[in-house]
């Protein structure tokens, strides 16, 4: 999964519009231009593609934090240079306030089984030994699921919204 992806998925769990998405940016201390927000959305194939960079993505993810869980005083977070789908989904638990229990129920919805020893492994520093990178499959699903949970009505095969619902959005 490409950040552009996963950034358009967590746009339509959280429907969420422009103007939302440039104040969730704001509250990480990102000013994002309409058209560069426009740019990412865009097909990888569109010449006005442009692809996210990592630090975007987790300036996304602290804004996100601070939109549904509220602003921490202190200094904002530094956005993570390098970026990985184990630090994706940490972000997401934290700004949903995720337990175990809570996101292994989220994959049950897309069918996918996770026992709670696997979804630590996520969440051990890489140097643990018994630390597990968390793969694309894991990622897509738990996003599909999250999906389920938080948009019901929506009950398509693939998460990904389509251009056109992006644009109106």
């Amino acid at each position: 999964m490409t950040n552009n992806d996963i950034l358009k998925r967590l746009r339509y769990i959280f429907d969420l519009s422009d103007a939302q998405m440039q104040a969730i940016f704001a509250l990480a201390g990102h000013t994002v231009a309409l058209e560069q927000l426009i740019h990412w959305f865009k097909p990888d194939d569109d010449p006005l593609f442009d692809a996210l960079k990592d630090t975007h993505l987790a300036t996304f993810l602290n804004g996100l934090i601070s939109h549904l869980r509220g602003e921490k005083e202190g200094p904002l977070p530094v956005p993570e240079a390098k970026l990985t789908h184990n630090l994706i989904l940490r972000k997401l638990k934290i700004a949903l306030n995720l337990q175990a229990e809570d996101m292994l129920t989220i994959w049950l919805k897309v069918d996918f089984r996770l026992s709670k020893h696997e979804l630590s492994s996520f969440f051990r520093q890489p140097s643990h030994r018994n630390y597990r990178a968390c793969q694309d499959q894991v990622l897509r699903n738990f996003l599909q699921g999250l999906q389920l949970t938080l948009r019901p009505e929506s009950q398509r095969s693939e998460s990904q919204p389509t251009e056109t619902q992006n644009a109106g959005a």
